[in-house]
């Protein structure tokens, strides 16, 4: 079996050679990449299905045009990323000119999680390609249909040269891990951020963390509350709730909170029918280790909407929990299910004091009428990305960076980030043989200190 250390050695003489360098191979790769999506939609649905239960029409919302449109964008806007930027040049250095030039970083490992197991290693992908670099990809072992597929699929599309999948479980991702890389991307867990950051360190290697946290869902009394309970159920239950950025609980004004409930209720009806179980619009979740996670959460609050669960086919109904205790576990923990606790406030700057009594989380949702409280929400808090009278949305928006702060992660991509995130942007000074100034020559006297303080 061919060890880390030798691919990783491969990869970078791969690039060392200058082959990922012109943007006609970077172009070309691109291409490949939306080909091999293309080409391949009914095996990376069957292989979605098999993973979460994600239908087809979820696959391609959330995967597969997701990765497709994201590749357009790039490949549109790639030429202009890569033209070097002209800098203002101070008189101090005149006669001269100034510039940044991107450059890639070399090799790069992306490391992927399971929850959205196609999106969250090719969009990575898409930015290491547009900067130039190579790239070592660790698909999660835990969506492994999704992950075999990825492992036959990339070698068969992309420059082998320049492009590596490692399959299998926490070994393999520990023999990378002690690997010299130029950049790490993670998405995942705290948990496991910290690990990487802290294998990253040996190298100092830099990093870009995409973790999670609890993202709060703000409903202030003034909100059309039959929208906000339709949009709030379908990106809390999206993929089972198995979303990084998913509303993670609800604050509620307790003026509206029993109408808001009676809005979710109807929401959940009307889309998934009165047994979500046999709608075939509703994934399961991952595996029964999750299963019995989540399932845990349920206690602490009253049932107001769900609670069924089968641990044979790993299905948790979209469940909402009402009197909810502030400390329990389920407000404690980062639920990635679908659970929904709500919580009640009287005054915006309770529900502001709620927030940033607790790490910055990866999202924020507020929704509301009102100028001034949407101005006081987005001033007064801090989240990686905010959405306003939406949830999850801003992520389809290729130019705003995604990311997380805080606990909640580190860097971001998408669009013209994920370019800079896997390049170096290298300041060139280029300066005149014919002109040289002796001002900055020794030896000094205090007519030269007078020049300088005018040029300065």
């Amino acid at each position: 079996m061919t060890q880390p250390s030798d691919s990783i050695a491969s990869l970078r003489a791969s690039f060392d050679s200058g082959k990922t360098r012109p943007q006609a191979w970077r172009r070309g790769q691109l291409l490949r990449l939306r080909a091999m999506v293309e080409e391949n939609e009914s095996a990376i649905n069957d292989a979605l299905h098999a993973d979460l239960g994600k239908s087809g029409f979820e696959a391609r919302m959330t995967e597969i045009g997701t990765v497709l449109s994201e590749i357009s964008h790039t490949l549109s806007h790639l030429n202009t990323w890569m033209r070097p930027q002209r800098i203002s040049t101070p008189l101090s250095n005149q006669p001269g000119h100034s510039r940044v030039i991107h450059e890639p970083l070399g090799v790069v490992l992306i490391m992927a999680p399971w929850n959205y197991p196609v999106n969250l290693v090719l969009t990575p992908l898409i930015g290491a390609i547009a900067a130039g670099n190579c790239a070592a990809l660790k698909p999660s072992e835990v969506s492994a249909r999704t992950s075999a597929l990825l492992a036959r699929l990339i070698p068969a599309y992309l420059d082998t040269e320049a492009f590596a999948v490692f399959e299998g479980g926490p070994e393999v991702s520990t023999a990378l891990l002690e690997q010299r890389f130029d950049h790490i991307f993670f998405t995942g867990s705290e948990a496991i951020g910290k690990i990487v950051m802290t294998a990253a360190a040996k190298h100092l290697t830099p990093v870009t963390l995409e973790l999670g946290g609890k993202s709060p869902c703000i409903i202030h009394d003034d909100s059309d509350l039959a929208l906000a309970a339709r949009r709030v159920a379908w990106g809390k239950f999206l993929n089972a709730g198995q979303t990084c950025i998913a509303p993670d609980y609800i604050l509620v004004q307790e003026t509206v909170a029993d109408a808001f409930v009676d809005r979710l209720k109807a929401s959940i009806r009307d889309f998934f029918g009165d047994d979500p179980k046999l709608s075939p619009d509703y994934p399961r979740l991952i595996n029964e280790r999750h299963f019995d996670r989540v399932r845990e959460l349920i206690s602490g609050g009253d049932i107001a909407v769900g609670g069924e669960t089968d641990r044979s086919v790993k299905y948790i109904a979209p469940t909402v929990l009402t009197g909810v205790d502030p400390e329990a576990t389920v407000m404690r923990e980062e639920i990635f299910g679908p659970v929904l606790p709500i919580v009640t406030y009287r005054s915006i700057d309770e529900a502001i004091g709620f927030i940033t009594s607790r790490p910055k989380p990866l999202a924020l949702y507020l929704f509301a009428k009102s100028g001034e409280i949407r101005d006081q929400v987005i001033e007064r808090t801090s989240s990686g990305g905010a959405c306003i009278n939406d949830v999850v949305m801003h992520l389809a928006v290729p130019e705003l960076p995604f990311g997380g702060v805080g606990a909640s992660g580190m860097g971001a991509y998408h669009g013209r980030t994920s370019f800079d995130t896997f390049s170096h942007a290298r300041s060139v000074l280029t300066k005149s043989e014919h002109f040289d100034v002796p001002l900055r020559y020794p030896p000094y006297s205090k007519r030269k200190l007078g020049w300088l303080k005018w040029f300065q």
